[in-house]
């Protein structure tokens, strides 16, 4: 009797214990796309810079890499690689730990460290937490505590960037004397953009101007210079351009590549902006399409976020480097100023100097990213625009989109021929020491 009496006793407690037993937390590629788009979503409220984008991009990416790569002995970690960054803290307690919501969980709080509206980091955030504390509490608080703790370690290294600096450091002063130097463009005659972002620090190039481009061919408007004949060529091109109508293949790859967060628009005596993504954003979005077609796992998918988004925030560093160096005249200004007073670019000019092409630096190093993860003449239709009303565009290969992304601000009226090509070897060449420097992989 009383052995009968242990025995059910003993059932007893295996049932409770099977009932209160909890499924394992699973997270998918499409968790880490959704929180890359949350936060790309709440920049484009924000209206943050192409550069400081490409920093807000940069850091959670890393810190879930980090935390990935500490348990997976295919992938490196980048300690001792970027620059200033040392070894994340090891778990205390690994019994429970799920790395792949830990690494989510500091992906997602360092996204809320670095924008403006974190409300609505927040909202999702707590949306998720609710639901992972509901299907497996142990494994998510254990898995919770360890990936805040690495965003706290991320964020310390974070916060020596010299980005907070650079908050208090002087406003760019226009050059009026100098009829080469950069002038605010309409319609709302904006400042320089990020005049000192030359000197955030950088995350694996030696130097802001370790890639410093060749100069602009020389300023002059003798119609005999070779300056003068790429401010002329600017203007035939888009004569040509809109003389075939807003449906030619030129407008369309012009807007397709547009991303400019500045945009303003005019109605009566009302100015307002119309809210893009940054050119960082969009390559971001590719590296998303790239994961989806080639059917990534989770570590591979933050793997290639991680790489693209170090190249572009170095390449960002770069350009921006030149741009304030070079200082250089926006062809609007010399356009309207020497050939014809009516004349205005299919693309709104950006705010800030014009040598080299931000799109063609940053694409040129995205490429070179992305062709080092997933391949050569890795073909992908780009639908990152189709929330901006613009169609899908298809491409052979990362390169073939770069080509189309610099050649797309001549189109647009906003560039010269040499900030386009120049700009655009400059990326390739910088994107090529990123990953010939930065050993991810085994």
């Amino acid at each position: 009797m009383i052995r009968r009496i242990g025995l059910l006793l003993f059932l007893a407690v295996l049932v409770i214990s099977c009932s209160q037993k909890k499924e394992d937390i699973v997270i998918s590629t499409e968790d880490f796309h959704e929180s890359v788009d949350r936060v790309t979503q709440v920049m484009i409220h924000d209206i943050f810079s192409p550069p400081v984008a490409s920093r807000i991009f940069v850091y959670p990416n890393i810190a879930a890499y980090e935390i990935l790569a500490s348990q997976d002995n295919e992938y490196l970690s980048l300690a001792n690689q970027v620059r200033e960054l040392s070894p994340i803290p090891k778990p205390s307690d690994t019994t429970s730990l799920n790395y792949e919501l830990a690494a989510l969980v500091a992906h997602i709080d360092l996204n809320k460290r670095l924008i403006f509206s974190e409300e609505r980091i927040e909202t999702y955030r707590d949306s998720l937490y609710a639901l992972w504390e509901n299907k497996n509490p142990k494994q998510f608080e254990v898995s919770k505590t360890y990936g805040l703790e690495v965003a706290e370690h991320i964020s310390e290294w974070m916060n020596g960037d010299n980005y907070a600096q650079t908050r208090t450091m002087p406003k760019f002063t226009v050059d009026t004397d100098n009829p080469s130097r950069w002038q605010p463009t309409p319609p709302a005659y904006m400042a320089g953009i990020e005049p000192h972002w030359s000197k955030i620090r950088p995350f694996v190039i030696d130097s802001a101007s370790q890639f410093k481009p060749t100069p602009p061919p020389p300023f002059s408007m003798e119609k005999d210079s070779d300056f003068y004949k790429e401010v002329q060529e600017v203007y035939d091109i888009s004569n040509d351009i809109t003389s075939k109508g807003d449906s030619s293949e030129e407008v369309q790859i012009a807007q397709f590549w547009d991303c400019n967060p500045y945009v303003s628009v005019t109605r009566g005596h009302l100015m307002f902006a119309t809210k893009k993504i940054t050119p960082g954003a969009h390559w971001i979005g590719i590296t998303k399409i790239a994961s989806r077609k080639s059917n990534a796992d989770v570590y591979k998918t933050v793997y290639a976020y991680t790489k693209a988004s170090i190249a572009m925030a170095d390449a960002f560093i770069s350009c921006w480097d030149e741009k304030y160096r070079s200082n250089l005249i926006r062809p609007e200004t010399l356009i309207n100023e020497h050939i014809d007073e009516n004349w205005e670019p299919i693309l709104q000019t950006p705010p800030f100097p014009e040598y080299t092409s931000g799109h063609s630096v940053v694409s040129g190093a995205a490429a070179v990213a992305l062709t080092d993860v997933f391949g050569d003449n890795f073909a992908f239709d780009d639908d990152t625009e189709v929330p901006y009303g613009l169609p899908v565009r298809s491409f052979p290969s990362f390169r073939a989109a770069a080509d189309e992304a610099a050649i797309s601000r001549m189109y647009g009226g906003i560039h010269y021929r040499a900030a386009v090509e120049i700009g655009v070897n400059q990326g390739r060449n910088l994107g090529k020491f990123v990953i010939d420097n930065l050993q991810m992989t085994q």
